[in-house]
């Protein structure tokens, strides 16, 4: 079932050790002893939380099961299917917790590094366990068993875990299909093309499909579009959620205090502050805007 991802703990590690190694070797950005251990921190807390939040997700999963539309069983198609169909649900949860500043609250702290490597893949949110559950509800209703689903999404867990490297360059064919470590460095990428982007679990094809892939091309600056210069682990996790709460109760009207949650992030009622599609509108000059002080802003990306 999901335990799988508590039994490869011990390789994650020693793949962690080894790319110390390459990294240090190869004189890439590699690793700052702060910065992992804040990682690492996010890690354990995300454990701790999935603990308790996994039997209430098998608890909700079962629920919905018994009113599901089909009888699938477990066969190799009824695995294939759900690889695809859960595959689809991460890529539908990942975009709204980027475009939807309420999800994003929870999933910015994953982002939060300035460094890219894999001690950054286990710089886990503590609330999207929460926030997330919603996006996997039409599995079990499908009739995909809860124990499949627990597994399949294991898997895709299991997979994101090496995406997140330098020391991976490309990896030729697989890049049409596959998400790599190069999509994944465009993904955690705070240069304006490169925001929102990538958005795959296992499958780039979402990302083809859906019109938000990005090829890696100019170097990655990694982290977010204002660093929070912190290692405080509670810090990490919340600094948005405070953020946002504190604009929401300071808004004017009710409409304005539902947009704080709802629109993206860097949204302002008087477009002193930029989401990522305008600063990219702006990038590519269709747009005249010039901020320097904004939240998001094109010139101090």
């Amino acid at each position: 079932m999901s335990n799988v991802v508590y039994y490869a703990i011990p390789a994650f590690f020693l793949l962690i050790v080894l790319e110390v190694f390459v990294t240090t070797r190869r004189k890439l950005l590699g690793y700052e002893t702060k910065d992992t251990f804040a990682s690492l921190s996010m890690g354990v807390g995300n454990v701790v939380i999935q603990l308790g939040w996994k039997g209430i997700v098998f608890g909700v999963y079962s629920g919905l099961y018994q009113h599901r539309i089909f009888d699938l069983g477990q066969s190799a198609w009824d695995w294939i299917l759900l690889f695809f169909s859960e595959d689809l649900c991460y890529y539908w949860f990942h975009r709204l917790h980027h475009e939807v500043r309420f999800f994003w609250a929870g999933h910015v702290n994953h982002h939060s590094s300035q460094r890219f490597n894999l001690s950054t893949a286990l710089r886990q949110p503590w609330t999207t366990p929460i926030t997330g559950l919603v996006f996997w509800l039409p599995l079990p209703l499908l009739g995909f068993h809860p124990v499949m689903i627990l597994t399949a999404s294991a898997i895709s867990l299991l997979y994101q875990f090496w995406i997140h490297t330098e020391a991976i360059d490309r990896l030729g064919p697989l890049e049409w299909f596959l998400n790599t470590p190069s999509h994944h460095r465009v993904h955690h990428g705070a240069n304006v093309q490169y925001l929102d982007r990538n958005y795959a679990g296992i499958l780039i094809i979402w990302d083809r499909l859906f019109g938000s892939f990005e090829a890696e091309g100019e170097p990655v600056r990694y982290g977010i579009t204002k660093n929070i210069e912190t290692y405080n682990p509670f810090r990490i996790a919340f600094h948005e959620w405070v953020a946002m709460l504190r604009d929401a109760v300071g808004a004017k009207s009710p409409k304005t205090r539902l947009s704080y949650l709802l629109e993206p992030p860097g949204w302002s009622p008087d477009g002193s502050t930029l989401t990522a599609p305008q600063m990219q509108r702006a990038l590519r000059g269709e747009v005249p805007i010039t901020l320097s002080g904004s939240r998001r802003s094109v010139s101090g990306v």
